[in-house]
This record gives C-alpha cells, sequence and structure tokens, in this order.
C-alpha cells in the first residue's frame, strides 16, 4: 500500500520517553522486540507506506542510538523531545512546519505493530474530518470501583479503546497544539484538536496495535525464536589419488580420495553448513578457517559436533537431517546404513532422524567425469520447549 498523491503525508513518532516500566538499561523504544528496536518496526511501517518525512522526537543524550537503530529508513528526521508526551508531540510537529505537509500522523513508537490498512483507513477519513483516530470497541463488561469493591454497572455502548497513529490535517493540529491552553498533559492529540474544536472521525483500529509497556510485553510469544527452522548446505571436493575418502564420518575404500585442508568429508561438510544456516550461524570457512593451520587434516567429526553445539545454544535441538551424496563412484548403497549411525551418533540423535541417500549425474558434469563428488543436506531444527 502507497498513499494516495498528491496529498502528503508525513509523520511524527513519539519516542521521547524513558520506558522505566519496561525495565532494561535502555529506553523501551530502543529494546529489542520481535528481533528489531521497538521503534523501528513502526517507523519502517510508516516508510513502506509512503509516509515522508517521519519525525522521530527522541529523548536527550540518546541521539547516536537513535541514528543507529534507524539507519536505512528513508526520510527519517530527529528531534529532542520535551518533558510531556504533548510538549514532545508539539517539537515534532513544530519540526515538520517548514515542509507543510497536507496530513501527519501522530503515533506512539511504544505500538509497533502498525498495520497498514489502518494508515489508509486514516487518511482517507480527513477526506471529510479535520481528524480521525483508530479506536476498537470495549468488548468486556465495565463497571466502576471504590476500595477495590465493586461499584456502578457502566454501559459499554459507546466506549471504545483509543489507539495510535492519530491523523490530522496538519495545519489544523500544529494550530491546536499552538493555542492549547490546557493546565496539564493533554491525554492525546485528539484531546488538542478536540479542545480547538476540531471534530474527529472514528476508524477501525486493530488488535495489533496493542502497546508495549512493560518488560513481559517484550517478551511475548511472537519474541520467541521460529518454532521449526531448516538450513540448508552444499559443499564440493576434488577426487585425487594419494588420498583418503571420509565419507559422512567414514573411511571408504577407494582408488581415489578427496583433497582438501581438513579430512575434505563433503557430507559432512554439507551437513555442518545446513545445521549452522538453520540458526544462523555462519558457514563453516566462518568457524574453521581453511587458512588457520591447526585445521589441516582435521577430522570432519569435529565440524560436525561444533555445529550441533551451536544449535543447541541458539535455542534448538535438531529434529531431522537428509544427506544426498553426488558421485559416480565409489558406490554410496553399501555403506548408507552405516553412515546414517555414524552421523547420529557424532549429534547424539536418532537414526530415525538421519537420513543418507546418494545419487549420479549421468555421468554429466565433473562429478559425471570422476573429477570430484558434491554433497548437499537440508536440517532441520525445532526450538526447545
Amino acid at each position: 500500500m502507497t498513499l494516495p498523491k498528491p496529498a502528503s503525508v508525513a509523520a511524527v513518532v513519539v519516542a521521547a520517553g524513558q520506558g522505566l516500566r519496561a525495565g532494561g538499561t535502555v529506553p523501551k523504544q530502543f529494546a529489542i522486540w520481535r528481533g528489531k528496536p521497538l521503534v523501528r518496526h513502526s517507523v519502517e511501517a510508516l516508510a513502506k507506506a509512503g509516509v515522508a518525512p517521519i519525525v522521530v522526537v527522541i529523548p536527550a543524550n540518546w541521539g547516536e542510538t537513535a541514528v543507529e537503530v534507524l539507519t536505512g529508513v528513508p526520510g527519517v528526521r530527529f528531534v529532542h523531545g520535551a518533558a510531556s508526551r504533548q510538549g514532545s508531540v508539539r517539537a515534532g510537529l513544530e519540526a515538520l512546519a517548514d515542509d507543510a505537509p497536507a496530513t501527519v500522523l501522530i503515533h506512539d513508537a511504544a505500538r509497533p505493530d502498525l498495520p497498514e490498512a489502518v494508515i489508509a483507513a486514516l487518511v482517507a477519513a480527513l477526506v471529510s474530518q479535520p481528524g480521525a483516530i483508530p479506536v476498537l470497541p470495549v468488548v468486556d463488561s465495565v463497571v466502576r470501583g471504590t476500595n477495590g469493591l465493586r461499584g456502578a454497572f457502566v454501559d459499554r455502548d459507546g466506549l471504545y479503546r483509543v489507539q495510535t497513529p492519530q491523523a490530522f490535517r496538519f495545519d489544523a493540529i500544529l494550530a491546536a497544539h499552538r493555542a492549547w491552553g490546557g493546565a496539564a498533559d493533554a491525554g492525546d492529540d485528539a484531546a488538542v484538536a478536540e479542545t480547538a474544536g476540531l471534530a474527529v472521525a472514528l476508524v477501525p483500529g486493530d488488535e495489533r496495535l496493542k502497546k508495549v509497556t512493560f518488560a513481559e510485553d517484550l517478551k511475548d510469544d511472537s519474541m520467541t525464536p521460529a518454532a521449526v527452522r531448516t538450513g540448508m548446505g552444499y559443499d564440493v571436493h576434488r577426487l585425487v589419488e594419494g588420498e583418503e575418502l571420509w565419507l559422512c564420518g567414514l573411511k571408504i575404500e577407494h582408488t581415489k580420495g578427496l583433497a582438501g585442508h581438513s579430512d575434505a568429508d563433503v557430507a559432512i561438510h554439507a551437513l555442518v553448513d545446513a545445521l549452522l544456516g538453520a540458526v544462523a550461524a555462519g558457514d563453516i570457512g566462518d568457524h574453521f578457517p581453511p587458512s588457520d593451520a591447526k585445521w589441516r587434516g582435521a577430522s570432519s567429526d569435529r565440524f560436525l559436533a561444533h555445529a550441533a553445539t551451536l544449535v543447541a545454544e541458539a535455542g534448538y535441538t535438531i529434529s531431522n537431517i537428509d544427506v544426498t551424496i553426488i558421485c559416480e563412484a565409489p558406490k554410496i548403497g553399501p555403506h548408507k546404513s552405516a553412515m546414517r549411525a555414524r552421523l547420529a551418533a557424532i549429534l547424539a540423535i536418532d537414526i530415525a532422524a538421519v537420513s543418507v541417500k546418494a545419487t549420479t549425474t549421468e555421468r554429466l558434469g565433473f562429478t559425471g567425469r570422476g573429477e570430484g563428488i558434491a554433497a548437499q543436506a537440508v536440517a532441520t531444527v525445532i526450538a526447545k520447549a
């Protein structure tokens, strides 16, 4: 979804608080949520929708952090906030005064999951009204309480939960903030607008716009690693005379062996890369660089065991692996059972979770000419309970 032109839509993202209720060593808006800093989620969503410029209001002394966490997002500017939310919003609006956009969205960084449909509905509502806010109906029963005791029942008809972003015609909301005469901070920007006599339309909100407030909100189920992840690996080594042939951790009798810095076990090397890929831990060369003399002639069993350790440290267990060896010779069939058992032993998993297959290339290519052996592998890991 890209917002219609020529109407220009800018945004102010309020990220100036200290976020103390969420704990941690950085303000909440810079804490990691679903793999990214909290503030980056909504800013990216606005940029994707074609909103520009996006003024992010940040706390003093956190400028370098703000720039770092939003690097690469187009159209972003920064301004320091004030002691109150209303003051911070006004600072953001004043930073847009020279741009004079037709429309501005005012959004709280603590609401990271910003659906494009909500943005579109807000902008569309401004065709007929100077302001619009996303709301959700109150579905639970509502009562008043006094001293911990139930009081009068409150009719929930006409009651709504208010979310952000809130949308306004820019000139109108800027004038409203400049004219604000309230002794206390406004509850939200719609309150500032209504005080200035502006009508504010209601548009459907979204449960995804839930506000992240406490430390436990930063650790919701959506933040846990994906339940199932898969990695792929591929490797090739040359066949030469005078070398031993190791495949899947077994020494295979053959007229030639594989050349490489370690024992050149092409099947295990492919499997190592598959496991590392499943947990985004780089590749075999990152952990065992061929330029390091200590790995010369090393058994590839060590590489595979290390990969299994990294999988466990990432919070996963190995579900199953599938290795395919590609060569004309030697024949792999007679060795498959032993290969499966060896891989299962190295990885400390059930042999039923290990598949070893072989194929040829019908004498085509370097494997078909007997110049080398290739292998590919797929590994599936699952998150620990």
